[in-house]
């Protein structure tokens, strides 16, 4: 499903955000990714959608390659490529349903969705989502008025509602409180499960990688330092990923 092939990221200013990345993820597998910051997690994430720009190597997703792709192949990969971001990047002003209805924009008319005019059909998928992560009671209410857990359950929808083959998550939980943030990664993990979706998630928690990931990959001067399951990743790991001792920051207890 997605294969970096010595993937190398340069930045501008010389900073090398990844630095040499050989990774396959196969399809449906629930992937957590760690490191410190500035460990190259947010890039790798960033490379699978285009949002960063791979300078050397091979990148390749469902079959499309990322790395030289035009404006209008970014387009029709981002179709099936779907990202929840920390800050939740909701509009606010309106209801959770339009919301949602974001996710459908990539299959619909630009008049349609300027106007509002949204097929059934669109909807119809839009309160499956919302049945998915258990808020469709609130689809008439506005983005404003939810809680932030809730507000992160709404952009989760508007993923789905996009129906992606591969879903990105960048520090989805870092704005939560515990339970909040256990609830929303047991709903990304069980949907992904459900619907077959390849899910690759950026965490700083410790105990919430071992906790859901099938998978765990680390990170570290751009590098991939580790790569295996959560059985594996044991603190002694998670010592060397991270370079120094863990603290009671690296954890977030339920």
């Amino acid at each position: 499903m997605i294969r970096f092939s010595g993937v190398e990221v340069t930045y501008p200013n010389g900073v090398r955000g990844l630095d040499g990345v050989d990774l396959d993820i196969p399809e449906g597998q629930f992937v957590v990714v760690v490191g410190l910051s500035g460990a190259g997690k947010s890039t790798l994430v960033r490379t699978v959608n285009g949002l960063v720009t791979p300078t050397a190597g091979e990148l390749e997703v469902a079959g499309r390659r990322v790395d030289g792709a035009s404006r209008r192949q970014l387009r029709e990969l981002r179709a099936g490529v779907g990202m929840v971001f920390q800050s939740f990047n909701l509009v606010k002003r309106t209801s959770v349903m339009n919301n949602v209805l974001m996710g459908r924009l990539h299959a619909t008319p630009t008049w349609r969705s300027v106007l509002g005019l949204w097929r059934p059909a669109d909807r119809e998928i839009a309160f499956e989502a919302l049945e998915r992560v258990g808020i469709v009671e609130k689809a008439w209410t506005r983005a404003s008025d939810l809680s932030g857990g809730q507000q992160q359950r709404v952009a989760i929808a508007r993923v789905l509602a996009q129906q992606p083959r591969v879903l990105l998550a960048d520090e989805p939980v870092a704005s939560l409180d515990p339970p909040t943030a256990n609830q929303v990664l047991r709903d990304m993990k069980r949907i992904g499960g459900e619907l077959g979706i390849t899910t690759v998630v950026n965490l700083h928690f410790l105990d919430m990688a071992r906790r859901y990931a099938d998978r765990i990959v680390g990170m570290r001067a751009g590098r991939v330092v580790f790569d295996g399951t959560a059985e594996q990743a044991d603190d002694a790991v998670f010592t060397e990923i991270y370079g120094r001792s863990l603290t009671a920051d690296d954890v977030l207890l339920a």
